[in-house]
């Protein structure tokens, strides 16, 4: 690599850098391309070398917190039949998306605020919300081929778990001094029971559902009662026995 490929690599990698901090400084609408390259130490007009626009930068970052997510993926063995009904399978996802989303916090708020600058009726947010859950969809659609019930179609149950895990992470970790005193190993543990149980409870000691285990116990406990009281309305039935 020359001198002049090493230079404009520094340059790209600082406005990249500027633009991280100023966007979680002072949110993206807020931040000028001016701003960038003042923060970067460079020209103005360095930053069209590089960049058409905020919003390029912008894409440029998102496409460095995917290359993180899929260099973090790739590193361990990941086939597309992933069984997220596995608890630690499930967890290994969400831990992946808790770390990017943290290392990655200014870009993917600034993607959010980008978003919604766009026409309500763009569906940008929409499509952006597919993109980021394709592998989530993907493996969704392997259970369902083994005959997994889902609660939905698989697009729809990956979008609204990437759903969940974006916003939850985005307004817990810019919580500061009000976020909850948990570690962020409880945090993917909470995350990963909420989206394997739902709120139905783990299976029970016999196999069956929470919910099923529930219905259960509650049935028998209807039939305990009923008998009881059947029990009693016979005996209160009952003539006196007549005596001598």
């Amino acid at each position: 690599m020359g001198v002049r490929q090493i230079k404009a690599a520094e340059t790209e990698a600082a406005l990249k850098a500027a633009a991280r901090q100023l966007f979680a400084e002072q949110g993206y609408l807020n931040t000028k391309i001016t701003d960038i390259t003042t923060t970067a130490g460079r020209a103005t007009g360095s930053f069209y070398d590089h960049f058409a626009s905020k919003e390029e930068l912008l894409q440029a970052l998102v496409a460095d917190m995917n290359a993180h997510a899929d260099a973090t993926i790739a590193e361990e063995a990941h086939p597309e039949e992933h069984d997220l009904t596995d608890r630690a399978q499930l967890r290994a996802h969400i831990g992946t998306a808790w770390i990017v989303l943290r290392d990655h916090l200014p870009v993917a708020v600034a993607l959010m605020q980008s978003a919604m600058t766009d026409n309500l009726a763009a569906g940008r947010g929409w499509r952006t919300l597919l993109e980021d859950t394709d592998l989530l969809r993907a493996h969704l659609e392997a259970l369902a081929e083994k005959g997994h019930p889902l609660p939905g179609s698989p697009e729809m149950v990956a979008a609204a778990m990437g759903a969940m895990l974006s916003m939850f992470g985005y307004a817990l970790l810019t919580a500061g001094e009000f976020a909850p005193k948990a570690t962020e190993e409880e945090i993917v543990d909470m995350l990963t029971g909420l989206l394997l149980y739902g709120l139905t409870g783990p299976r029970g000691a016999d196999g069956e559902d929470g919910e099923e285990s529930a219905e259960t116990e509650a049935g028998e406990a209807i039939e305990e009662t009923e008998g009881s009281a059947g029990s009693a309305e016979l005996a209160d039935r009952k003539e006196p026995v007549a005596v001598g």
